[in-house]
């Protein structure tokens, strides 16, 4: 991607010059201590949350019955990141991240922890499953705020590609096993899942522990109110075209995406499918990750930005064979083409957002985009469960397809897509 020496201020930009080093001087990826403990934290922490995205729906099913009632608990359990994220964000920002990601740990520990205790002891109603989704959900939004601040403080400018990239390797292997592994231990006893999640926040709290690099630089005391902090972070995000629009973009292919993973534990259900069948067709999403991620530095290489992005949104036409084949198994081959594109995306859009944004600011940046991104991703599997109920599964996935081939025409036209930035302003692959 070449030099990564400058970034050349440009509709607001910032300079790197302070958090570079000379490419022969870098310390590569998997021998930096912290790094790796920050991967392999989040790791076995993303392992764990896979294995209760399958469980939450398969347990509201079981209680229920109700597909509508299972995406209400999709909806809460997203529906934080879109309600607190410019709140984490100004903490993240204010205060110490480390700190912040610790705590946020100790309650998801908590509250999965009670949850399978409840589920146990057969008390776990409907109440109890939205109340700790809620809680669990708030816990992944205020470390969510800090995480990205703490992965910049960790490597520096010219490995962010990279770095973005291996997290999203990080994440496709957890797809790729995570959903099938979560529906064979729903499948033993209801709880495992989730007692297993617990855990997994626990080592992610003691990998955060062990790590000795501070996750902010030394900051100036700000005594500027709250609407001041945050109206800084989103006047430099929105002064970025390429960032503002991609932030809309993910938005709303959340909104689709988040839709199409309910649906396929839904209609799984309905074909009669077990829950260890249901997690392996969620876990086709997975192997496309996967696929995408290892794929990742070449298509950086042949690919420029726009064409990266485009390709991505353009994966979702895949689901219209649903329409003329309607079985769950034709819905998870189309979201696993579209999961080869995701993460050659977020590797490219997530390296270059934080390449460009002040550390002081880390956190304010990447709270608006995410609140951007999440405004109606929540919304997806809530308006799915419902029209299932009151139409068909054809009609469902038609209506969140066309919401993707309107979204493709989009960013096709977009102009600031089309002036997308160059990948070598991103550093050395």
């Amino acid at each position: 991607m070449g030099d990564l020496l400058r970034v050349l201020p440009r509709s607001g930009r910032a300079s790197l010059g302070d958090h570079l080093e000379p490419p022969s001087r870098l310390t590569p990826l998997w021998r930096n201590r912290d790094f790796v403990l920050l991967q392999t934290g989040q790791l076995l922490s993303s392992a764990g949350t896979s294995l209760t995205s399958i469980a939450y729906p398969l347990l509201t099913l079981a209680v229920t019955h109700s597909a509508a009632k299972a995406g209400l608990v999709a909806f809460v359990r997203l529906a934080p990141f879109g309600l607190f994220s410019l709140v984490a964000g100004m903490v993240a920002d204010r205060w110490s991240r480390k700190g912040l990601m610790i705590g946020s740990d100790a309650v998801r520990v908590a509250a999965i922890g009670v949850l399978a205790a409840l589920v146990l002891t057969d008390e776990a109603g409907l109440w109890a499953i939205l109340s700790v989704a809620l809680v669990e959900g708030t816990g992944a939004t205020f470390f969510t705020g800090a995480e990205p601040g703490a992965l910049r403080a960790v490597v520096p400018a010219t490995q962010l590609p990279a770095a973005a990239g291996a997290r999203e390797a990080r994440r496709s292997v957890v797809r790729l096993g995570g959903p099938a592994l979560g529906g064979a231990l729903y499948g033993l006893s209801r709880a495992v899942p989730f007692v297993v999640d617990a855990v997994s926040y626990a080592f992610s709290t003691l990998s955060l522990l062990a790590m000795r690099t501070p996750f902010e630089e030394e900051r100036a005391h700000d005594s500027a109110p709250l609407r001041a902090r945050f109206a800084e972070g989103f006047h430099f995000m929105w002064q970025q075209a390429f960032l503002r629009t991609t932030a809309f973009v993910y938005g709303v292919g959340n909104f689709v995406a988040s839709a199409m993973l309910l649906l396929i534990v839904v209609l799984g259900r309905r074909e009669g499918l077990s829950p260890t069948e249901i997690g392996a067709l969620s876990a086709a999403v997975g192997v496309g990750t996967l696929v995408g991620s290892l794929a990742s530095p070449l298509f950086r290489k042949v690919l420029s930005i726009r064409t990266i992005l485009l390709l991505e949104l353009w994966t979702w036409l895949g689901c219209w064979f649903f329409v003329v084949w309607p079985h769950a198994y034709v819905l998870a081959a189309a979201i696993m083409v579209f999961g080869v594109a995701a993460p050659v995306t977020d590797s490219v859009v997530i390296g270059y957002r934080l390449a460009i944004t002040p550390d002081r600011l880390v956190g304010r940046v990447e709270s608006v985009r995410t609140s951007i991104s999440l405004l109606v991703g929540p919304i997806g599997p809530l308006a799915a469960g419902v029209l299932l109920e009151e139409t068909n599964a054809r009609t469902t996935v038609a209506a969140f397809a066309a919401v993707g081939l309107g979204l493709a025409l989009w960013g096709t036209l977009s102009p600031s897509i089309r002036a997308a930035p160059s990948l070598s302003d991103l550093g050395p692959r």
